[in-house]
C-alpha cells in the first residue's frame, strides 16, 4: 500500500467519524424538539416555527368562546364610589394575546335571581394598556334615576356588590375596531362619563410605546367627584410634554374651578376644541353617551375633517351615523314590499318593511323571539345563520359575525333572506 493510499483511508476514517458525531447529535436535538412540540400542543401554546430566530416572540391567538378569569383586585377609581375596576387574571395562568388599545371585553354573567340565575352578557371597555398577564375593566354602576320605576342595572349592580377579590367570571377574548391607529398623526381623544375608560387605554400605550406623539384628551363629567383616576391624568400631563389634559364640568362644584389651565366650566363641544387645538390634521376618537356624539360628530363634519378622522363609539353605536355613511343601496329595480323575510324554524314568511328598522326590530315586532343582548352590534348574542340571501348594515358592527351568519341587530335585508330562527 503506497502512503497516498495510506493517507486517503486515514481522511476518511475521519471523515466518517465525524459524520456519525454529527448524525447522533442532530437526532437527539430533533427528539428534543419534537418533544417540546408536543408539549406545547398538549398546553395549547403557541409553537415556533423551525428556522424561526428565536428572539422573535411567538404570536398568541385569541381563544374561543369564553375562558375563566379570576379577579384579581378591586378598585374604587372615583370620589363619587360608583365606578370600579377589576382586574383579572387568567385562572389557567397562560399568557394572553395581544389586543388593540380601545377594544373591549365581553362579558357572560350568572347573575341570582329568587329561585334561580340568569345569564347576562355584557360588554366593557379595556381601560389599560395591553400586557400578557392580565386585563382591567372599568364599571360605572348604573342607578335608577329618583322615582323611577326601571329597576337598577343588574349587570353593573351584581359586578359592584356580588363579584369580589377571587371571584371568577367567564369572559371572551377581546374585540371591537373601535381603536387609536399606530400612526404618528397627532390625536384627540373625548371621553364623555364612562366614555374615558377605552381612552385610558389609548392614552397609556400612546405614552408608553409612542411618547413623543401628540395627544390631547378632553374628559367630560358634571363634577370632579365623577374623575376617574384623576391623579393618574394629572401625573401623566406633568411628565409628558406632548400629553394635553382638559377637564370639562358641566355641573362644576365650587372646588373644581381652580385655577388650573386644564379645566373648563361646560360641556365638551366644537367650540371648545376649536379654542384649544392648533391648526393640525388631527383623528378624534369619541366614546361616550349619545347626546355627546349626536351633537359632536356633525359638528367635527361641518368644522372641516374628515370622515376618515373621525372615530367614535356610542352607548348604542348604531344610533350614530357620519353623513356619507349609508347603507348598502338595495338591488336596482327592487322595491323594498318585493323583499321577503323568512324565519325558518318559526315557520313564517313576511314581507319586509323598511320601517321596522333592523331585522331584530322586525322579528319581534311578528311574535318571533330572538336572542339578544346589547342591541348595537357589540356582543354578538344575536348572530344568526343566513340559509339564503343577503343582509346589508349601515356601518360594519363591533363583533365581526362569522361566515354566512348576520347580526340581527343592526342589519337589514339586500335581498328576500332567510334566517335559522
Amino acid at each position: 500500500m503506497t502512503s497516498l493510499s495510506l493517507l486517503l483511508w486515514i481522511v476518511s476514517g475521519i471523515a466518517l467519524q465525524l459524520a456519525f458525531y454529527l448524525g447522533v447529535g442532530f437526532w437527539r436535538h430533533w427528539q428534543g424538539y419534537q418533544a417540546l412540540r408536543g408539549g406545547a400542543a398538549e398546553l395549547n401554546l403557541p409553537v415556533m416555527p423551525a428556522g424561526a430566530s428565536e428572539e422573535e416572540e411567538p404570536v398568541i391567538a385569541a381563544w374561543s368562546g369564553y375562558r375563566t378569569f379570576k379577579v384579581e383586585r378591586k378598585v374604587v377609581e372615583d370620589a363619587a364610589q360608583s365606578i370600579c375596576s377589576f382586574y383579572l387574571v387568567p385562572e389557567d395562568g397562560l399568557s394572553l394575546p395581544p389586543y388593540l388599545p380601545g377594544q373591549f371585553l365581553t362579558f357572560r354573567l350568572d347573575v341570582p335571581k329568587v329561585t334561580a340565575t340568569e345569564q347576562l352578557l355584557r360588554c366593557y371597555s379595556l381601560s389599560d394598556a395591553p400586557r400578557q398577564d392580565g386585563y382591567r375593566v372599568s364599571v360605572k354602576r348604573v342607578l335608577t334615576p329618583c322615582g323611577s320605576q326601571v329597576p337598577p342595572g343588574r349587570a353593573s349592580s351584581f359586578l359592584h356588590d356580588q363579584v369580589a377579590v377571587g371571584s371568577r367570571l367567564q369572559v371572551r377574548a377581546p374585540s371591537g375596531h373601535f381603536h387609536l391607529d399606530r400612526s404618528d398623526a397627532p390625536v384627540v381623544l373625548i371621553g364623555g362619563g364612562i366614555g374615558i375608560t377605552p381612552m385610558l387605554s389609548m392614552l397609556n400605550w400612546s405614552l408608553s410605546e409612542q411618547p413623543g406623539r401628540e395627544i390631547w384628551l378632553f374628559y367630560g363629567v358634571r363634577n370632579g367627584r365623577e374623575l376617574v383616576m384623576r391623579e393618574h391624568l394629572e401625573a401623566l400631563a406633568a411628565a409628558h410634554p406632548s400629553f394635553r389634559l382638559r377637564f370639562c364640568f358641566s355641573d362644576p362644584l365650587p372646588e373644581d374651578m381652580a385655577a388650573r389651565d386644564h379645566r373648563h366650566r361646560g360641556r365638551i363641544d366644537v367650540q371648545l376644541l376649536r379654542m384649544q387645538l392648533p391648526l393640525k390634521p388631527y383623528h378624534y376618537y369619541i366614546c361616550g353617551p349619545t347626546p355627546l356624539l349626536e351633537s359632536l360628530v356633525p359638528a367635527l363634519e361641518d368644522w372641516g375633517v374628515p370622515d376618515a378622522h373621525i372615530h367614535f363609539e356610542a352607548f348604542g353605536p348604531a344610533s350614530i351615523r357620519l353623513r356619507q355613511s349609508t347603507a348598502t343601496a338595495l338591488p336596482s329595480g327592487t322595491p323594498a314590499t318585493d323583499i321577503a323575510v323568512t324565519f325558518a324554524q318559526s315557520g313564517k314568511q313576511l314581507q319586509w318593511q323598511p320601517a321596522a328598522g333592523s331585522l331584530l326590530e322586525f322579528a319581534e315586532a311578528n311574535g318571533i323571539t330572538a336572542s339578544s343582548g346589547c342591541r348595537a352590534g357589540g356582543c354578538g348574542i344575536c348572530q344568526t345563520t343566513i340559509r339564503s340571501g343577503e343582509v346589508a348594515y349601515r356601518q360594519p358592527p363591533e363583533y365581526d359575525p362569522e361566515p354566512g351568519t348576520c347580526l340581527l341587530c343592526v342589519c337589514t335585508p339586500k335581498t328576500s333572506v332567510t334566517l335559522e330562527i
